[in-house]
């Protein structure tokens, strides 16, 4: 198939550089412009991205010149943009990009809660793309935007999507989630290294919303949330990537740990494409696993790990730990796969 070309929107942040990473030698991807702010405009991206990805910048990345947000023009040959931008710039640039005409896949958190802007996980929901019909008809658009959604929910709502089918009905989740989650300069070493911090500005909200609108069934033109409970605490911790998730689920009826373990096993793959990993639950038999150390980076980081599942006090309770990559599968590389199905359903 024909390369498509896309562009990076906020392509020096931390989100912006794992983008540049992943889409480095993808198959169906050609990274075509890099945007930044007007302070880094006209200058070749490795003279102003402070890189701190445990990977090479990539070559062709390194001596593009950064163009800046504020000047993307409708003829530019692009079909599609990523966008990690900051998210006072995003509410502005995010919406002009898509009434030019492009593409948006956005892992910001700015437009997920509106109504016709599809929040996507593939392997959950992508029934919801069809708003995007109904986003351009309404807003006058040629493009339109999609979302996905905050790190913390995809690793989440992905383990929980399975567990649906056994009438779930109520969720509590305590996570512990890494620095990487914060930025690049988001956290001084002073205040995480030896502790634990047990607040998340707006984290607990995303994780308690988000998964309503993900889980709901597409109306219609409207999506109609799920009727789950969830109530999370969120908390960071001293680890560089992974995000792990300790969840408390209820059903109406009796579910054996058994159960629980069948339908994690038993979720399908029915995604195919470059970064779809084959196996996107993954179960792990050991007493101490998950951990961030040693499954982060399984399916090249798109697979999340549940373990330690066990019976609760009620016959209608089980426990289980999850963990994901929170900057590949709960950011860059959840946007890039909600970009390959609208390849594969025609949008791009």
């Amino acid at each position: 198939m024909r390369r498509i070309k896309v562009g990076v929107l906020g392509a020096t942040g931390s989100v912006g550089q794992r983008f540049v990473q992943l889409l480095d030698g993808h198959p169906w991807f050609e990274l075509g412009a890099l945007y930044a702010s007007e302070r880094s405009a006209g200058k070749k991206y490795r003279e102003v991205a402070k890189w701190f990805l445990p990977y090479e910048m990539p070559e062709a990345a390194a001596e593009t010149v950064v163009k800046s947000v504020d000047d993307i023009s409708e003829t530019e040959d692009i079909a599609l943009m990523f966008s990690a931008l900051p998210r006072p710039t995003a509410i502005k640039v995010e919406k002009s990009c898509a009434q030019a005409g492009y593409a948006v896949s956005s892992n910001v958190a700015v437009h997920r809660m509106e109504k016709d802007v599809p929040l996507v996980i593939p392997e959950v929901n992508r029934d919801h793309l069809a708003l995007i019909e109904e986003q351009r008809s309404r807003r006058g658009w040629d493009g339109f935007i999609i979302t996905n959604p905050n790190c913390s929910t995809i690793v989440m709502v992905l383990s929980l999507k399975p567990l649906m089918s056994l009438k779930l009905n109520e969720v509590r989740v305590s996570t512990m989630q890494a620095v990487s989650g914060a930025g690049y300069a988001g956290l001084p070493s002073m205040a995480i290294l030896d502790n634990v911090l047990p607040f998340i500005a707006t984290e607990e909200g995303k994780m308690e919303s988000e998964p309503l609108k993900i889980l709901g069934t597409l109306e219609g033109s409207e999506i109609k949330d799920a009727t789950v409970n969830i109530c999370a605490s969120c908390h960071r911790v001293p680890v560089i990537d992974g995000h792990t998730e300790a969840i408390w689920v209820k059903f109406e009826d009796s579910v054996t740990e058994a159960e629980v373990k069948n339908a994690f096993n038993n979720f399908p793959r029915e995604i195919d494409t470059p970064f779809s990993p084959e196996k996107p639950i993954i179960v792990r038999e050991e007493q101490d696993r998950p951990q961030p150390k040693l499954d982060r980076d399984a399916g090249r980081g798109m697979s999340i790990s549940v373990g330690r599942i066990r019976s609760g006090r009620m016959k209608n309770e089980v426990k289980y730990i999850v963990q994901g990559h929170n900057t590949v599968r709960g950011a860059a590389g959840a946007s890039i796969l909600n970009a390959e199905v609208l390849v594969e359903k025609g949008y791009i």
